[in-house]
């Protein structure tokens, strides 16, 4: 969902507002009392919705592993064919269109992130999508790509940051480099058979 169409209520334009916050200043030097402000409500008003600031970063953090939660259940459905592994990267490009924001924060307050309860869960759906994407018998250059795919797509949001042209090509090549290092990381050799590659029995 687009921070735009977020704003449509006030649970979630108190999560837009306090990101904001933590991203410029700091998670540990913004109070609940400066978001209130910020948003022009009372405290109490915010508490009716989050009574502090690790309840609304938890919240933002559902927001985004709904999706990848949904993405790991599908995947896990999926024959493990390199097609199925470039939609997964493509299908996590999705996930974190709407996440710019929430990653600018986990960069920026990574200390912050490792006392809260949601980055050990994080990191945890990540270890999951690499090992979709890999092979059990991958070799150790291969699982490193995978992991680099998936975590090239998390700092290419950062590093394009400063980079002129279109965001939305910016994108492209971002998940134009994961995909060519999960293929790169399946060599025809050591992928597993496609379900209908099976040989035909001679007669």
């Amino acid at each position: 969902m687009s921070t735009q169409g977020r704003r449509g209520n006030t649970h979630q334009r108190i999560q837009d507002v306090a990101l904001e916050l933590f991203s410029e200043q700091g998670y540990e030097k913004t109070s609940l009392r400066e978001i209130a402000e910020k948003l022009e409500v009372t405290k109490a008003a915010l508490y009716y919705h989050f009574k502090t600031k690790e309840d609304i970063v938890i919240s933002l953090f559902q927001d985004l592993t709904g999706p990848i939660d949904d993405l790991i259940a599908w995947a896990g459905e999926q024959p493990r064919t390199l097609e199925t592994k470039q939609e997964i990267v493509r299908r996590y490009g999705e996930a974190l269109r709407s996440a710019e924001p929430l990653f600018r924060f986990m960069q920026e307050n990574q200390a912050a992130v490792r006392e809260l309860s949601i980055g050990e869960r994080f990191k945890e759906r990540m270890l999951t999508l690499c090992d979709l994407l890999k092979e059990p018998d991958s070799e150790l250059a291969d699982q490193v790509r995978c992991v680099t795919a998936l975590f090239s797509m998390h700092a290419g949001m950062f590093a394009m940051q400063h980079v002129e042209g279109d965001p939305e090509e910016k994108r492209k090549a971002i998940l134009e480099v994961a995909t060519e290092l999960v293929t790169a990381a399946n060599p025809p050799s050591r992928r597993p058979a496609r379900p209908d590659s099976a040989q035909t029995a001679s007669p």
